[in-house]
């Protein structure tokens, strides 16, 4: 059976709302999650603080840009 993880083409995003008093705390906090996820490095896509909170996305890339796909690698196989 594939697995899932060798199908993505680039990256994960993840969407999240973070209770928090500050953009910046809200920021910290996200990159705290990826770290608790167990993701490794992530990057902050978006980020939107609005008093009580940071709505974030953050992504999780499989392949850089410029890194050899697996993908790639199975469609030469065929």
């Amino acid at each position: 059976m594939k697995r899932a993880m060798d199908a993505v083409m680039d990256a994960i995003d993840i969407e999240t709302y973070l209770i928090c008093s500050s953009a910046q705390e809200g920021k910290q906090l996200a990159l705290r999650l990826g770290e608790e996820m167990n993701l490794g490095e992530v990057d902050v896509m978006f980020e939107e603080f609005d008093g009580f909170g940071v709505r974030v996305r953050l992504r999780k890339y499989i392949y850089r840009p410029g890194s050899r796909y697996r993908w790639l690698d199975e469609g030469e196989k065929a």
